[in-house]
């Protein structure tokens, strides 16, 4: 049993200062400097930016996609990316939830290096920089690259900072790598729905990239893999610690159920209610000659 003591701030109110109609040009990210009071602000109704795809090595371009964004209930930025959506929560300038539908593998594209903040959001809902983080971690995706790579935009998509948080190397590599994994796995026998989110905490001690990035350290992650219809719907569920703990060999200690998921997070999760309240003793077993690739 995971006992975790964490409050929580999911259902934020941005304060979009300044946002009543007023001449003025903005850029590309619906945002521009008040020619009377020098406040640089955000327009929420004309924030809609195109992607130009940036194509590795022996790709074939796409056509250029759109990021849509949107307001939801005054507290989320939602954006639509190619095969996936996150939620962004301006004041902390991080993604708080993320959602895709994981296919059976037909792609084969390569991963793409660079990583950059991207267009789509407002310049206050996004972190300062694209860098690196250091000191121990990683640029963590909360959807990876490798469940996306049948389109060369998605795949780029996915490195947009909008999509990253600081992981500790550990964790990254470890327990929350080996969830993709068992995605990766798994996607080739049945579609699978994946949600997944940020669990703040109260540890502040991590909390080093405030100034570098202007975003805080989850102390959790947690991921829900869906698969199945009806009768047969079976759902797993982790909330996996952002500590060097979380290696792969630990990740069944991680295991929840989807009712105490609800529970920790606030959240509602589509998951059939008799499927909620079970716990695998185990970990979704890797299939015996899969392609993690």
């Amino acid at each position: 049993m995971l006992a975790l003591r964490l409050t929580f701030g999911f259902f934020i109110v941005l304060c979009w200062n300044g946002a009543h109609a007023h001449p003025g040009k903005v850029n590309t990210e619906g945002c521009h400097t008040h020619r009377k009071t020098s406040e640089y602000h955000c327009h929420e109704d004309r924030i809609k930016a195109k992607v130009e795809p940036v194509v590795p090595p022996n790709q074939t371009a796409q056509p250029p996609a759109q990021v849509q964004a949107s307001m939801e209930s005054n507290e989320l930025l939602k954006l639509d990316y190619e095969g996936f959506t996150l939620w962004i929560d301006c004041k902390e300038r991080a993604v708080i939830r993320f959602r895709y539908t994981a296919q059976r593998d037909n792609g084969n594209v390569k991963r793409y290096d660079q990583f950059e903040l991207g267009p789509g959001a407002p310049a206050a809902c996004q972190q300062f920089s694209s860098h690196a983080y250091g000191n121990g971690y990683d640029r963590g995706h909360q959807v990876p690259a490798n469940h996306l790579d049948d389109s060369v935009n998605a795949i780029h998509q996915s490195n947009y900072m909008a999509n990253i948080l600081p992981q500790t190397s550990q964790m990254n590599r470890g327990a929350w790598l080996l969830t993709e994994e068992i995605i990766e796995c798994y996607r080739d026998i049945d579609a699978l729905l994946v949600l997944g989110g940020v669990i703040w905490g109260q540890d502040t001690s991590n909390d080093i990239f405030t100034s570098s990035h202007g975003v805080r350290t989850p102390d959790y992650f947690y991921k829900v893999i869906v698969r199945g219809t009806g009768a047969d719907e079976r759902a797993i569920a982790w909330v996996v610690p952002n500590s060097t703990e979380a290696t792969k060999r630990k990740l069944d200690h991680f295991l929840v159920s989807i009712d105490e998921l609800e529970k920790l997070t606030g959240e509602q999760f589509p998951v059939a209610d008799y499927a909620k309240h079970d716990k695998p003793a185990t970990s979704w077993l890797i299939p015996y000659g899969c392609n993690k690739s």
